[in-house]
């Protein structure tokens, strides 16, 4: 039996007929080898932004149900064109939809979470000797329906198949050599990671690195799949996220994530007591809102202030609950502020060291830096500060932390 191979390009990785021959050509390369090839691939270039565009452009508020149909055809696109380039060097390839390589997802459009996949045809397939191209991002529900899986649903897609098909290693291909310290765009020595454990990069993507979508990296630690991030179009040592050992601890903040993508909604002068959070969450996971970080003030007088952050992508059903909120627990008021961001540190190595928190605030003291929330946890601290001041806060604690190069 062959070895088995799993691949994941992104989109910009296949944004135009070059990058698809390149790309092609690299995987023909792998199946040379000896190998058995599945390639998972995300849709060309910015696709899925434009039919995002293109909804709202038709319909003030378009449902669920139809995003998805509209974009699951990106990927569709993608697959079916890079089995066309792979044919045309003289090798065997099919292109595969989700539904087809029995991805098989919850009822949750948009967001939707993989419960199983059966990869009977895939397997077929591989057996014939074909490479074989599935379409990320997407599967079926048990209800027949199409449904996506968020965005960076094919890194998803891909660890998913990994581990259904045996493979012991995923690589994902992007268009960034690995993981870094922080985002090269802000800080310009940012370093490249060479090993970052499972649970370190599970807090980055949560915390706003874009590198992978968090529930691959579950997926990926929860079978022990080693994930191998790196270039598309290079062939050069990327970052390999896998599980922790003894020398990761030596590191005391492993990188640095930020994330512009949420909104903090204030609930003021609500009764303080039982009961009335619970009525304030239930509400808002009723309509699906995933809510971040929670603070509650200390009460007076019978009263309290109550703050969460939740994914601007909830916004409108979290300000559309608003009035609800204010009516139903007494609330005075209930205010939207949009300008914010979270800075994370994130590493291992805070667990058996002390003072990390110490440096974080009095470094950002130090460039008159105003905290508005603070969470932690063992392996992490992240802060919410205006947006206006998050790019200033991730240099300044790089370099309070040494991780430049």
């Amino acid at each position: 039996m062959s070895p088995l191979v799993v691949q994941k390009y992104g989109g910009s990785s296949v944004a135009d007929a070059k990058k698809i021959k390149m790309v092609a050509a690299r995987i023909v390369e792998k199946k040379k080898k000896g190998n058995d090839v599945v390639v998972v691939v995300s849709a060309m270039g910015k696709t899925t932004d434009c039919f995002v565009d293109l909804a709202y452009e038709v319909s003030n508020n378009p449902p669920d149900r139809e995003m998805d149909m509209l974009m699951a055809s990106g990927e569709q696109i993608s697959m079916s064109v890079m089995a066309m380039a792979i044919q045309d060097m003289g090798y065997d390839a099919i292109s595969l939809t989700g539904p087809q390589a029995e991805i098989i997802t919850d009822t949750a459009h948009r967001r939707a979470r993989i419960v199983d996949i059966k990869a009977t045809r895939v397997k077929q397939e591989l057996e014939k000797g074909r490479i074989v191209i599935v379409a990320g991002f997407q599967g079926i529900s048990g209800k027949n329906e199409i449904t996506t899986l968020g965005r960076g649903g094919s890194d998803t897609t891909a660890v998913a198949l990994a581990c259904a098909l045996g493979a012991d290693l995923c690589e994902i291909y992007t268009d960034v050599p690995g993981v870094f310290t922080a985002d090269p765009r802000i800080v310009p020595n940012a370093r490249k990671i060479n090993e970052i454990c499972y649970e370190e990069m599970l807090e980055l993507a949560s915390m706003g690195a874009k590198v992978l979508q968090t529930r691959s990296v579950e997926l990926a630690s929860k079978y022990g799949i080693k994930i191998m991030v790196g270039l598309a179009h290079k062939d050069v040592p990327g970052t390999i996220i896998k599980q922790e050992d003894n020398s990761m601890e030596d590191v005391l903040v492993r990188g640095i994530a930020h994330n512009f993508d949420e909104v903090k909604f204030t609930v003021r002068h609500v009764p303080d007591k039982p009961g009335v959070a619970a009525d304030i969450f239930s509400k808002l996971a009723d309509k699906g809102v995933n809510v971040d970080m929670i603070i509650q003030n200390i009460g007076a007088d019978g009263f309290t202030d109550m703050s969460f952050t939740v994914s601007t992508e909830d916004l409108e059903k979290a300000t559309a609950l608003s009035d609800m909120i204010k009516t139903e627990v007494g609330a005075q008021d209930v205010i939207c502020d949009e300008h914010i961001a979270k800075v994370s540190i994130v590493g291992v190595g805070m667990r058996s060291h002390t003072g990390v928190a110490l440096i974080v605030f009095r470094t950002l003291a130090d460039k008159n830096i105003n905290i508005e929330m603070i969470s932690t946890s063992e392996i992490k601290i992240s802060v919410v500060v205006s947006d206006d001041c998050a790019e200033e806060a991730v240099k300044a604690l790089h370099e309070a932390f040494k991780l430049g190069n």
